[in-house]
């Protein structure tokens, strides 16, 4: 099979180490499965779509909505956006997880803003009508629970997206633009024990406090989160069956 592509904006190495572990564990591949492209560490190199059976975009410090971006945001910002313009295009198997939707909605013509942050938690998702046949969801409990934390959300869906599932905080979860470009606003690749490594990580920083990692976690750990998990293998059976 073809490798997949995960891109990193992460600056810190342990939450980009885990990150991609996440991705390893829950999409069921193995290193030489799953290339990584740290985009904030330098200029993004040339990549041939073709290369790989999916990329996945993961999350971020980095919002689309900041009024105040450094050079290494907008340069960021600019290669991934030329990147998934090309995505689209293509219609090639494509996984944005929280900032990814972020990008992808505003890349397409969504609107992204701070309506709908959520603070730290797992919560409930509902699936929509589509969602219910939509390929990549078949099998899924309805509803299920996801951990989330984002500061910003896509408020108005792209042209011609497809919502595929929603929360009572925030309306746009998940959709799809044309059959095999997906975003959620959930992180498929979280578990409690990641959810804790990386909220020590970000505490202060405007998602949480220190002292409130302690009670988020434990509210983490008392949700089902093995369902979720399941977005992620078939993502990579959609893909790897779109490359063959």
């Amino acid at each position: 099979m073809r490798p997949f592509l995960l891109l990193g904006t992460r600056a810190e190495d342990d939450a980009a180490d885990d990150e991609y572990a996440g991705f390893l564990r829950y999409g069921g591949l193995t290193e030489s499965q799953l290339h990584r492209v740290r985009v904030e560490a330098g200029p993004m190199p040339a990549i041939d779509l073709d290369d790989y059976a999916g990329l996945i975009l993961g999350g971020s410090p980095f919002n689309a909505s900041d009024e105040r971006k450094s050079p290494v945001q907008v340069r960021v910002e600019r290669e991934l956006g030329e990147l998934v313009k090309r995505v689209v295009a293509a219609d090639k198997p494509f996984l944005g997880a929280c900032y990814g939707i972020g990008l992808l909605g505003q890349v397409c013509g969504g609107v992204v803003d701070r309506r709908y942050g959520e603070a730290p938690a797992a919560v409930e998702i509902s699936l929509t009508v589509d969602g219910r046949i939509d390929p990549l969801l078949l099998g899924m409990p309805n509803p299920f629970h996801a951990i989330v934390g984002h500061k910003e959300a896509c408020a108005v869906l792209p042209p011609g997206a497809i919502l595929l599932a929603s929360s009572a905080g925030c309306p746009t979860q998940m959709f799809r633009i044309g059959q095999h470009v997906y975003a959620t606003q959930f992180h498929p690749e979280l578990d409690a024990d990641s959810l804790e490594h990386r909220l020590h990580i970000y505490a202060g920083h405007g998602y949480c406090e220190p002292d409130e990692v302690g009670p988020i976690v434990a509210q983490a750990r008392e949700d089902a989160l093995d369902d979720v998990r399941r977005i992620l293998a078939s993502f990579v059976t959609m893909a790897t069956q779109v490359s063959r």
